[in-house]
């Protein structure tokens, strides 16, 4: 008894310096963390790009009700071999609108006896204000083409019982086919369309198919049909199928707003989920530079839905490899199985039938998938307890177990994570300083874009050095608060710096979910992971030993690590191609860098504490170096870093040019002709654009818009913008050159003057073309536009070069007659002399290939073949009134 009495304070006294060294692990064991994040992340990439099985026409005996990804197929190989067709295009108005006719025909006649199909036509006009990034504009639209079906339900009597509607569009940018975007989405429903229609037994509620006409232009035919069909008025929910990118998974990344009972119904019936509030959240930011029509249905037709949209190889969105070479039909098979599910779960339940209660509406979900193998989704007030239960017992777990284990050194616990803390903090701040600093020298050095068709040089030239700084970070710490005296082993005082690391995320999480922000789930994810871990080492008593207590630690972080990657490389899917059409006004090196210094903390915060367990850490960080040096050798001496791959690499990835063969007319205040001047308009779409078209087209030639004497003395520059919503974000450069042989174009004639009083004037014009065209109005100094029959409401002005105006896009679909409109203008002095308005009529002709000059198609000959040219022809009209 007595000498086991003496041995009880030997093992509470401070270990020597022998004794921690037992603790201590091979460096050669730091390179499997860095090994099973590779690992890991290969499987996350593997599971994120996995599709089913697609169904043919051969198994639909025994599989009866199901999605057949064939029959799908084959009506998108008519779409896609139509070829592009933007609206207003007779590939648009005729041949693909009269290819849907006759499947919507062949779907009726082929229906079950006990099914009512009904189909209209809507040919539509209209007109709505929106803004796009903070840049109001008026959308018109005129004879555009909706094709609409409803399924009847048992409950619709009267047509006035709730309905769910599927969306899609037809339409086409010019020079796509469209493949994905959009018509493997009107494939689908087509499909879904004729699957249901052939059951015996009728859905309890109505479904509207609307493939709508014109969504490119923007999002026009949504908003001809949800504000004048009168179908539009049962519609109590809706399922917006889009893209954009060309195939692989669809995710939902929009929904509601409000209406959490729309992703209960989703966990219920989807097959395969891919949906994330953290999608939601992005998009909405503004991040993404695009727009679907769900905004359209929730703003003006104020109905809550879904909206879907395939995101993989956003290279090829809205170019010509947006086609069916380049999709398969297991694309099409996934889709089909989702959304023929979600269909059926919606249109016979009851939360449709109640969605129009206000109760229906309250709430917001937190909603996401785990590798599309389980969802997950509860309510924001759900949330917040999660949060905040995740956020304390984060902490808690590991401290309590730690501090019973070693009861001799709680102050020591303290002091040690708070060390974890500053080293979290440091390694943070050193990741992002780095990578702005690496994003800024790339950029300048002329190696933007490296990594845009080779990702995985991303991960030496951002990940690794932010796996870097906190390395350093925990090292430098460790060197500079190391304590002799310490009452803990090397393993509790890693354990107590990773008490720390849930500290930093405690700190974060609850703000957050303060703030109301759902993607707050992400680090929550991660914090739970490490809770449980510790959670499991206290009940197994390992917080004494290192090697089990580190095995049960990297076990639990191998699913923080899927977790993470899934993010990287969904995040990464996303954005690498968004980069190559964000302007050349934006360094897209801080973008990504930036993203990579976030996700690679999200994988490696649990990890990097590790590192004070190694013999000689600084072996680690050689060996990380190795790649990193690697990867700039790469980058800056050779070929590989070369952003941009033709169809030749099976995988192309194309720079972006939008080229315009312009000419503009300036007239008088009498209307005769005063000056005109003509070339080529080429926007700027990423960084290396401005540099590769003056290689192309000679220094010299090439200028950019706002330094021509017209941005100086001319409304908005004379730009002869076809949508500001697109454009505007844009720098443009101009090279003179002959006049397009283009001789039609839209007209403005003023029919009549009237005064409305004093210190109003009223403008009668007729506005004759059904080509798609802009108007620019800009009032004279002292004057205002105060009314016009565009609208019932006049649109907010927006803000080019300095300059305030109205812009208006028209788009055109069928023809129509010549259009009257009055503009009334309001200026200070009486009857003043002289002009009082500028108004800028652009037309621009898409697909008019057949019409382009000899000049015009040299000049887009000399650009590489990984270059997509999208070109166009407009003649602008600047009058003076």
């Amino acid at each position: 008894m007595v000498d086991r009495q003496r041995k009880v304070p030997k093992t509470k006294s401070k270990p020597s310096q022998d004794a921690t060294n037992l603790h201590q692990i091979d460096s050669q064991l730091g390179m499997i963390g860095v090994l099973l994040i590779l690992i890991c992340g290969s499987i996350s990439s593997y599971l994120l790009s996995n599709l089913p099985d697609a169904l043919t026409r051969a198994q639909l005996e025994n599989n009866p009700g199901a999605f057949i990804a064939e029959r799908a197929w084959e009506n998108l190989k008519v779409l896609n071999d139509i070829g592009p067709k933007p609206t207003g295009s007779e590939a648009n108005e005729k041949l693909t609108a009269n290819y849907i006719k006759r499947e919507i025909e062949l779907i009726h006649a082929s229906k079950h006896a006990n099914q009512q199909l009904l189909v209209e036509h809507q040919v539509v006009s209209g007109g709505y204000s929106v803004a796009f990034l903070g840049h109001p504009l008026t959308s018109l639209y005129r004879n555009v083409q909706n094709l609409v079906v409803k399924l009847k339900g048992q409950n619709d009597y009267d047509g006035t019982s709730p309905a769910l509607m599927l969306n899609c569009h037809f339409d086409t940018v010019a020079s796509s086919p469209g493949a994905s975007d959009d018509g493997a989405s009107c494939c689908v429903m087509l499909e879904i369309m004729r699957v249901l229609s052939r059951e015996p037994k009728r859905n309890r509620h109505s479904i509207v198919f609307l493939f709508n006409g014109a969504e490119e232009t923007p999002l026009q035919a949504a908003h001809g049909f949800i504000t004048q069909h009168p179908w539009a008025k049962q519609v109590a929910a809706f399922l917006n199928l889009e893209s954009g990118g060309s195939g692989g998974k669809e995710v939902l990344f929009q929904s509601g707003p409000g209406h959490p009972w729309m992703i209960d119904l989703y966990a219920q019936a989807i097959r395969h989920p891919f949906a994330q509030a953290a999608a939601e959240e992005v998009f909405q930011s503004g991040l993404i530079p695009s727009d679907t029509d769900f905004r359209i249905f929730r703003d003006f037709g104020n109905v809550p839905g879904m909206d879907f949209a395939h995101v993989a190889d956003g290279y090829r969105y809205h170019t010509k490899f947006d086609s069916i070479d380049y999709l398969s039909l297991p694309v099409l098979q996934r889709t089909g199985d989702n959304i023929l599910a979600l269909t059926r779960r919606m249109v016979n339940s009851d939360e449709l039938a109640n969605s129009w209660k206000e109760e229906s509406a309250k709430g917001k979900s937190v909603f996401f998938d785990f590798l599309g193998l389980s969802f997950v989704q509860y309510c924001t007030n759900t949330a917040l307890v999660i949060n905040t239960v995740v956020s304390i017992v984060a902490v808690q777990f590991p401290l309590y177990g730690l501090c019973r284990a070693t009861p001799y050194g709680i102050s020591t616990i303290f002091k040690e994570a708070a060390y974890g803390f500053v080293a979290t903090v440091g390694g943070i701040l050193g990741s992002v300083i780095v990578n702005l600093i690496i994003g800024h020298e790339l950029d300048a050095l002329g190696y933007a874009l490296s990594w845009y068709s080779s990702r995985y040089l991303i991960l030496g030239l951002y990940c690794g050095p932010a796996l870097l700084c906190h390395c350093f970070a925990q090292m430098i710490v460790n060197k500079l608060f190391a304590d002799k005296k310490t009452p803990l082993n090397l393993s509790q005082i890693v354990q107590s710096r990773l008490i720390g690391v849930s500290v930093f995320y405690s700190l974060l999480i609850m703000p957050l979910t303060l703030m109301g922000i759902r993607s707050t789930y992400i680090l929550t994810v991660v914090a739970l992971f490490s809770s449980l871990s510790s959670l499991t080492t206290s009940v197994l008593g390992y917080h004494n030993t290192t090697r089990k207590w580190l095995l049960v630690h990297t076990l639990f972080q191998i699913l923080t690590m899927l977790w993470s990657t899934n993010f990287y490389n969904t995040f990464m899917q996303l954005f690498i191609p968004i980069s190559g059409r964000i302007g050349g006004t934006k360094n897209p090196e801080i973008l990504i860098g930036m993203l990579a210094a976030f996700l690679t903390f999200l994988t490696t915060s649990y990890l990097t504490p590790l590192i004070s367990l190694l013999k000689k850490p600084s072996e680690l960080t050689a060996r990380i170096v190795a790649p990193i040096l690697i990867t700039f050798f790469l980058t800056c001496l050779t070929p590989a870093s070369f952003p941009y791959r033709d169809e030749s690499a099976k995988a192309p990835a194309v720079q972006r040019h939008y080229i315009t063969h312009a000419l503009r007319l300036y007239h008088d205040l009498q209307g005769n002709l005063r000056h005109n001047d003509s070339g080529f308009l080429i926007r700027e779409m990423d960084r290396n654009s401005e540099r590769v078209v003056r290689d192309i087209l000679g220094p010299e030639g090439v200028v950019r818009m706002r330094e021509m004497s017209s941005c100086a003395e001319e409304f908005f520059c004379s730009v002869p913008f076809y949508s500001m919503w697109h454009q505007i974000r844009f720098d443009n450069f101009w090279l003179p050159g002959p006049a397009p042989s283009e001789n039609k174009m839209v007209t403005l004639k003023l029919k009549q003057t009237q005064q409305i009083d004093k210190h109003i004037r009223r403008l009668h014009f007729t506005l004759d073309g059904s080509i798609q065209s802009s108007l620019m109005i800009g009032p004279k100094s002292g004057v205002r536009l105060v009314n016009w029959s565009l609208l019932d409401e006049l649109t907010t002005e927006t803000e080019f070069n300095g300059q305030r105006g109205h812009f208006v896009l028209v788009t055109h679909g069928l023809p129509g007659e010549p259009w009257d409109i009055t503009m009334d203008f309001e200026y200070r002095d009486a009857n003043p002399e002289g002009p009082i308005v500028d108004i800028a009529v652009v037309t621009t002709f898409w697909e008019h290939q057949e019409n382009h000059t000899r000049e015009f198609n040299n000049l887009i000959e000399k650009f590489p073949s990984w270059a997509h040219i999208i070109p166009s022809v407009a003649v602008m009209n600047v009058y003076v009134f």
